[in-house]
């Protein structure tokens, strides 16, 4: 079955940088599209950034700029590049695959989501 399992997070300063890693099995991420997501407590999910099967990219207008979303199709795997890390970036991450191959869709319909990272940026 499919599966992701995130990895890469931890407690930086500001404007430190992290890498995310999301390792997928039980189908070819890069043949459909992951994004990234994240959720702070008491917050909303919001949606970070996305990939397409066609390396089309797409970020929140919050991390532009500063977050780099990629991935590897020999390990099946994919990357958030986080840089110029902010207090308000803080928060819990987490990689999700939706089965299609374009990314216009909304977040409920990501099909398989990772355990989560926690993200803690300080001042």
């Amino acid at each position: 079955q499919v599966q992701l399992v995130d990895a890469g997070g931890g407690s930086v300063q500001a404007g430190g940088s992290l890498r995310l890693s999301c390792a997928a099995s039980g189908y070819t991420a890069s043949s459909h599209c992951l994004g990234w997501f994240r959720q702070a407590p008491g917050k909303e999910r919001e949606r970070v950034a996305t990939i397409n099967k066609y390396g089309g990219t797409n970020y929140a207008d919050s991390v532009k700029g500063r977050f780099t979303i990629s991935r590897d199709s020999a390990v099946n795997s994919a990357y958030l590049q986080m840089r110029s890390l902010k207090p308000e970036d803080s928060a819990m991450y987490y990689c999700a695959a939706l089965l299609r191959t374009l990314c216009i869709s909304p977040a409920q319909d990501f099909t398989y989501w990772g355990q989560g990272t926690q993200v803690t940026v300080s001042s």
